[in-house]
């Protein structure tokens, strides 16, 4: 599919800076997880985790800081399963694999299951197929695993960011229902800089999520909806680990949301 080799190109642009930004945050911190994560996953010490979609692994080591026993990373990009390598060797961690593939094809080559599939913060938008997606999670669980995503909020992404950050002005610009693919020229600019690079990114409704992964054969445990984001958006006040918050929208408006769903029985 050109828009996801679009996409390989576009965050392969992005790795090598992502890996001096992210190696020098995980020397002085133990985790990068934003304060919301750590508390929902709870105790996952000496459990098997998956990473979905990984970038260059930074959260894949928080993760395995938590105690957890054997952990993959799966990520598009090659440039990113590199320095994810890079990271691995920096950090020690031995009990690590990183893999890299597009993840809705995952499923047709990988049969190791694993007690946690993750995916968090800025992912699914980049996914085109949510329902191919959800039978992978499906197909790498086991049966009394579960699944759990952190994302930014589905309604967020129907306004002009720009004038959210400028200006603190909500104004539609996107579709929220079927909504095709939006072209984009520049990526990056939370851990590298902006880079000039075809990219699309496909705004799916929680409806879709929420749906997906119910077809796919999954219980919903929970789904809990954030006022914070897990980046600064512009202007925004640092309300915890890895969180933001514009003061004035406090309790007003849903800026992130977190699924649990387990094996339906």
């Amino acid at each position: 599919m050109n828009e996801i080799n679009k996409n390989k190109e576009a965050w392969n642009l992005l790795s090598k800076e992502h890996y001096f930004n992210f190696k020098k945050q995980l020397e002085e911190n133990k985790t990068l997880l934003n304060d919301n994560i750590v508390k929902e996953l709870g105790n996952i010490r000496f459990k098997s985790l998956i990473h979905l979609q990984c970038n260059i692994g930074q959260d894949t080591i928080s993760l395995a800081r938590m105690g957890l026993g054997k952990v993959v990373g799966v990520d598009l990009s090659d440039e990113n399963i590199f320095y994810a390598n890079k990271l691995k060797e920096d950090f020690n961690m031995e009990k690590m694999e990183f893999i890299e593939s597009d993840v809705l094809e995952f499923g047709d080559k990988h049969n190791d299951l694993y007690d946690i599939v993750f995916t968090s913060e800025g992912v699914l938008g980049w996914l085109p197929d949510l329902k191919k997606w959800a039978k992978v999670v499906r197909g790498l669980l086991k049966d009394d695993g579960f699944f759990y995503v952190y994302d930014s909020h589905p309604i967020l992404h129907i306004f002009d960011d720009r004038l959210i950050a400028e200006k603190r002005e909500f104004v539609l610009k996107y579709d929220y229902f079927n909504a095709k693919a939006d072209l984009g020229y520049e990526i990056g600019g939370y851990a590298a800089g902006v880079k000039h690079a075809e990219n699309y990114w496909w705004n799916h409704s929680l409806s879709d999520i929420v749906n997906a992964l119910i077809e796919a054969g999954l219980e919903i445990e929970y789904l809990h909806e954030f006022d914070t984001l897990f980046w600064d958006n512009g202007g925004m006040t640092h309300v915890g680990r890895s969180l933001y918050q514009y003061p004035e929208f406090r309790n007003k408006l849903p800026m992130s949301y977190s699924i649990k769903a387990k094996v339906r029985k």
